[in-house]
């Protein structure tokens, strides 16, 4: 049957042309930057919410030392009517006392608060420098893999383009019976339609062919199939 040496070559055009319209459809449609643009906005995400806590803790930070500050000018004042002379009661004075030991206890619990919150701030600043740094980069390389992409889709445009004119050719060249089929089972069979036998194994199923049905293809007439797939078969 006429064109069956150029099935072989039409089945490879043919492979090869849906393999590069599914990689432009991923190109097109964004899927090949997914985990870069994934990748890239978590670590801003993750740095907005770092800076965030870095706010709430500025303003923790004044307020305690707004606290604390109050803290001591009340403490001195107190201080000072105690030794001022203005107070002479032993009980009253037992009583500022009380309130003055109050105040110190309140303010050095609040500077141990401050401490702790200057740590662990101190902590996280250094923890946002690195994350700063990771989203910088991640963003260079989502940039980066963008122009690649745009890149590789021209070339992929061009390539399926050129084999399209190649399938052109080819499809006159194969009898029109036989393409038929050979279409129907491209679609019926996952995009492969034809192919070789080598050393008695079907390339397309990858199952051995008996002795007996490989001469039996041999020396038959009209459109060769593989007894286990079903594909055309080229000897």
């Amino acid at each position: 049957m006429r064109g069956m040496d150029r099935l072989l070559e039409l089945q490879e055009v043919d492979s090869s042309l849906d393999r590069l319209r599914a990689r432009r459809t991923a190109l097109e449609t964004g899927e090949t930057l997914t985990e870069a643009r994934t990748a890239a906005d978590e670590a801003e995400r993750a740095l907005g919410e770092q800076r965030l806590r870095l706010d709430e803790m500025a303003r923790d930070q004044l307020r305690f030392e707004n606290e604390i500050d109050s803290l001591e000018r009340k403490e001195a004042a107190e201080r000072t009517r105690m030794f001022d002379g203005s107070i002479v009661n032993q009980k009253e004075l037992d009583a500022l006392q009380h309130e003055i030991d109050g105040l110190k206890k309140r303010r050095s619990d609040r500077e141990d608060e401050l401490l702790a919150l200057m740590e662990q701030r101190e902590e996280l600043e250094r923890a946002a420098e690195v994350s700063d740094a990771a989203s910088v980069r991640l963003r260079s390389d989502l940039d980066g893999a963008v122009e690649a992409a745009e890149a590789e889709l021209a070339t992929t445009r061009a390539e399926l383009e050129r084999l399209a004119g190649t399938r052109d050719t080819l499809v006159p060249l194969v009898d029109p019976e036989l393409f038929e089929r050979y279409e129907d089972l491209r679609e019926a069979k996952r995009g492969v339609g034809a192919a070789a036998i080598v050393d008695g194994v079907c390339q397309a199923c990858h199952e051995q062919i008996s002795a007996v049905e490989l001469d039996r293809l041999k020396h038959g007439d009209g459109i060769r199939r593989c007894p286990n797939c079903r594909r055309i078969v080229v000897l």
